[in-house]
């Protein structure tokens, strides 16, 4: 739908944002209540019917320097990582991270939800009252015929092992079946409960019978908007701040972002008669509020914004969850995706007809077929060592939660590409609940797209430095055990002494036997991981934002009336899993919200 030529429209409900809880909130609503005139804002493109988006195997192409889907943010430079910027990527399009990031299904446990309600204070937040929610927007098509308690069978987005199964994945699992004997391989991990410890073929926001990604905006917004006029979604629009009155949200001025449209600097104004939703993600909303006078006032006053709430917790404790990506070689012939990360022409036209005509192959794939949740037995605390031991007194002690994400990928990940010709795959750890903490703020009081004062924090803290190197040293473990396993990628891997046991794996070596002892590592082995993890270390980009009093258990800003915040940003507490799952269930829960205050049935 294109821009009417009007500076000010008006609307019942103005969303800035059209993300995933963006695009759930407009969807329900337009549907329960068709009446209702809802506009959402999205600063990036649209994304109906393009491959880069329904086709799941080519969401890295996302990633690119040169992407308008995503943004790429660059924090400071940190004394933690060597002095490198860390860059992470968040979704800038219709959908936002529906419609670019891995499609993983990966779901915190219940204990998440129940510390948002006992331990931060929000009684409706908890594990019983979100899973209805929770298996209201999913519909899991695997184990057919099996009703699973915790999973819906309904809802409108599909689960599913996807349409085609990666070698390096059945390898995956096959070796940590055999090699990780704390743990078992199940046909469920993502229950929510007793899911610690276990592996599974990992499933994906993919539809198992078209093969299509299960995104937001093709299930809630795009085909709600084919049979209802009043839901409106303006692309390329950059809100720059809500606009409030009295106290009271009365509406939002915006810009063109001249990555998607022509822009002409001319301020726009949709104003909302009945309520303002900022859903514009944990990197977008703080920005939003601070640019409106929401904010700290040493903030504010580097910007030359008037205060108008003294909120001091706005664009703070960011929070994400750091990930590192061990490189191997694959014997020849193996099967992945990394030709299609490329672009590669061939690899394209080889299965893109397959997809078309029946859903299935590579390019129904994610190349992530094997994942585990674990937590450290006795024994492996010991060897985290000291570092960890307050972490886990303070924190994981007694609790049902993982510690981190391991699993695998059918394609390369890394700074250092391999030659085209090459084969690659990864085992990676992702750190569930860090205890390094940033934040994000704004450098500009007007300008929407000016760049972020963020600070990642990663690496800032010794406990999540002393997990990496461990798991980095189990994921290396695994991967040279596997079938696939040609040699190690050397350029992505710690520049050991010379004469090191741990000494880098040339390519074409040979897979470790799966009762082999484990590599010893030497003081100087430890500090040449800990200088790659430096190097290397990734944002999963996934980013909540812990307790910072910004809004109220109803999503309601404090200080000002008909303004409420729903996306990632408001979790108080990072959750043990791929935010994807979350996001939906808090654009659930804050639609249920907006229809119970707005008098609308059937929500």
């Amino acid at each position: 739908m294109t821009l009417p030529h009007l500076l000010e429209e008006e609307f019942d409900i103005v969303i800035a944002g059209g993300g995933t809880a963006a695009g759930v909130i407009a969807g329900r609503l337009s549907a329960a209540a068709p009446a209702l005139r809802i506009l959402l804002l999205e600063t990036g493109p649209h994304t109906q019917e393009d491959l880069a988006h329904v086709q799941p195997a080519r969401f890295l192409s996302h990633l690119r320097p040169d992407t308008t889907t995503v943004r790429h943010i660059a924090a400071r430079q940190s004394e933690h990582l060597g002095g490198r910027q860390l860059v992470i990527q968040c979704g800038q399009c219709v959908g936002g991270g529906s419609s670019v990031n891995f499609a993983m299904y990966t779901r915190p446990p219940a204990s998440d939800y129940d510390d948002w309600a006992r331990l931060y204070k929000n009684p409706c937040w908890s594990f019983e009252q979100l899973l209805p929610l929770i298996r209201k927007v999913e519909n899991y098509q695997n184990m057919p015929g099996e009703v699973r308690e915790t999973h819906g069978h309904e809802g409108p987005l599909k689960v599913s092992y996807g349409g085609y199964s990666t070698q390096v994945g059945e390898d995956f699992i096959a070796t940590v079946a055999q090699y990780d004997k704390p743990r078992i391989v199940v046909p469920d991990a993502n229950t929510m409960v007793d899911d610690v410890n276990h592996y599974e073929r990992w499933p994906k926001w993919i539809d198992e019978k078209t093969g299509r990604r299960a995104d937001v905006p093709h299930h809630f917004v795009y085909n709600q908007m084919r049979r209802n006029p009043n839901l409106h979604l303006y692309v390329g629009c950059s809100v720059r701040r809500v606009i409030i009155e009295d106290g009271q949200a009365v509406g939002v001025e915006y810009t063109y972002n001249p990555r998607v449209r022509t822009a002409d600097n001319v301020p726009r104004v949709a104003r909302a008669s009945r309520m303002v939703v900022v859903s514009a993600g944990t990197m977008g909303s703080p920005g939003i509020l601070e640019r409106s006078g929401i904010g700290a006032k040493s903030v504010l006053k580097r910007v030359d914004v008037e205060q108008i709430v003294d909120l001091p917790g706005v664009g703070e404790n960011y929070s994400d969850h750091p990930a590192v990506f061990l490189p191997f070689h694959a014997k020849e012939g193996t099967v992945t995706l990394d030709g299609i990360v490329r672009d590669d022409p061939v690899e394209i036209q080889k299965w893109t007809p397959q997809w078309l005509s029946t859903g299935k192959g590579l390019m129904s794939s994610n190349g992530v077929d094997g994942c585990g949740k674990v937590r450290p037995t006795p024994q492996e605390l010991q060897a985290i060592g000291p570092d960890f031991k307050d972490k886990w007194d303070s924190f994981y002690a007694g609790s049902d939660k993982p510690v981190v994400l391991i699993g695998s990928t059918a394609f390369y990940v890394g700074p250092n590409a391999p030659s085209p010709k090459s084969v690659c795959y990864t085992t990676a750890n992702f750190l569930l609940y860090p205890s390094c903490v940033g934040s994000v703020h704004v450098t500009s009081g007007t300008d929407a797209g000016a760049p972020l004062d963020f600070d990642s924090g990663v690496l800032s803290a010794t406990d999540d430095i002393a997990l990496l190197r461990y798991y980095w040293k189990r994921c290396r473990e695994i991967g040279r055990r596997m079938a696939t396993f040609s040699g190690e990628h050397a350029p992505d891997f710690p520049k050991f002494a010379e004469g090191s046991a741990a000494g880098v794996a040339p390519l074409g070596s040979m897979t470790v036997p799966v009762d082999a002892p484990d590599l010893v590592y030497s003081e100087a082995d430890d500090r040449a991981i800990d200088e790659l993890l430096k190097s290397h270390v990734l944002c999963a980009w996934h980013a909540p934002r812990e307790d910072g009093g910004v809004v109220d258990p109803r999503l309601n800003v404090y200080g000002v009336q008909g303004l409420k915040v729903a996306d990632m940003s408001i979790c108080p507490m990072n959750i043990g899993g791929n935010t994807y799952s979350t996001a939906l269930t808090i654009g659930e829960k804050a639609a249920m919200i907006i229809g119970e205050e707005f008098g609308i049935e059937g929500m």
